[in-house]
């Protein structure tokens, strides 16, 4: 009898073996899903380069707003001080304002003892509001002369004193605005600097150590960049110098061949620079950069202006100002501060500038390197000014 089970499909299993082609699948299937397994963690995780650059964005977005808290902290302490000044000089005219409404009020009382006047003069006198009253002649003839003083100068007193409040008001609000100005600055920059340390903290050892090896390789590029300036500014003084002293045998010898006939000349050696304006400022360069270097390995703290730590602005502003020479407190007003002079122009003391938005400065001290304050977590050094490459520098300041 033929049997009604249903045959078994072709190649699908022998002696109870998967047959190679189902096989060879499944091993792919398996072999598919355990790299898939092993790249999703990956494809979310962002490179190390990815986190360099983060973190270098968070630093220096960090930064800028250290320089516009800076700013806006700089801008309240002058305006409470405007503010306390103003509210000083409404007491002292509100006093005065008084004293003059009590003169009048003694006059008014004196009239209607006397009988001088009638009643209704001594309300006027009284009256906060007398100026309707001014206005009748015959009142007016009433007042002797030193009345009728006493009367403008109550007026004029009320009018200051008016004007002078509104001043203050108007100043108030100002002052609250740059103190709303100023949170905004402190928290975007705890913000910023709290999310660099968040990635940061999420690296591995070996993801440090390879970080580490990217900043060293970094640094020795700026520092090679940094010997060529110096390189590059040896022979440009040297040229200066072969030049000066060229023009100076020159002059000499033109004296020497017309001194017998017509005397001594006086020329001079036609220099380009003056020597005594150079000499000065490289005195006060040398005070500065002393300041600076004895700063070196103190932390850098946004907001700070010494002495026991810095911001970048804090520093170049408290290292000159041992120089005798004021800067303003932020990068925005620094680079203002003096003359723009080329980077192969550099000299020791001039300031550095880095970024488009000019948010980091150091001090020149000559050979490509300068002192600074770098970013947060790192203390004033010696750097190369190539510290983040060459297209960072935004220009360089002679602030003497």
């Amino acid at each position: 009898m033929a049997s009604h089970r249903k045959s078994r499909a072709a190649g699908s299993r022998v002696a109870g073996i998967r047959t190679p082609g189902l096989a060879t699948a499944a091993l792919t299937s398996v072999a598919l899903l355990s790299q898939t397994a092993n790249a999703a963690p990956s494809d979310d995780r962002p490179s190390l380069e990815e986190v360099e650059k983060k973190v270098d964005d968070l630093y220096r977005q960090a930064e800028s707003a250290t320089e516009k808290y800076n700013a806006a902290k700089e801008k309240t302490a002058k305006q409470r001080k405007q503010v306390d000044t103003l509210l000083d000089d409404v007491a002292k005219r509100t006093q005065k304002l008084n004293d003059a409404r009590e003169e009048l009020g003694s006059y008014a009382a004196a009239q209607y003892r006397t009988g001088a006047a009638a009643p209704t003069t001594a309300t006027f006198l009284l009256a906060d509001s007398p100026q309707d009253y001014f206005d009748q002649t015959q009142l007016m003839g009433r007042l002797t002369s030193t009345q009728k003083s006493a009367v403008d100068d109550y007026f004029a007193e009320q009018t200051a004193t008016m004007e002078k409040r509104q001043e203050a008001t108007d100043s108030l609000e100002t002052l609250t605005e740059s103190r709303d100005d100023l949170r905004t600055a402190k928290s975007t920059v705890q913000k910023k600097l709290a999310d660099a340390r968040d990635l940061l903290s999420e690296l591995t050892a070996e993801e440090k150590a390879r970080l580490a090896a990217i900043e060293k390789k970094k640094q020795e590029e700026a520092e090679r960049k940094a010997a060529e300036l110096a390189r590059q500014q040896a022979e440009e003084q040297q040229r200066q110098e072969d030049e000066a002293a060229a023009a100076a045998a020159a002059a000499q010898e033109q004296e020497s061949g017309t001194s017998g006939a017509t005397g001594s000349t006086g020329t001079s050696t036609g220099t380009s620079t003056d020597p005594a304006a150079d000499s000065s400022y490289a005195s006060k360069a040398e005070k500065a950069l002393a300041f600076a270097r004895a700063q070196i390995g103190k932390p850098y703290v946004w907001g700070a202006t010494g002495p026991d730590s810095y911001d970048c602005s804090g520093l170049t502003q408290a290292a000159w100002n041992a120089a005798a020479i004021s800067l303003p407190r932020t990068t925005y007003d620094q680079v203002n501060a003096g003359t723009t002079v080329s980077l192969s122009s550099a000299q020791p003391g001039d300031l550095v500038f880095f970024y488009d938005d000019v948010t980091h400065v150091g001090i020149y001290i000559g050979n490509g390197m300068m002192i600074h304050a770098p970013k947060p977590g790192a203390y004033v050094r010696e750097e190369s000014v190539y510290y983040d490459g060459e297209s960072s520098i935004h220009s360089v300041v002679r602030p003497a």
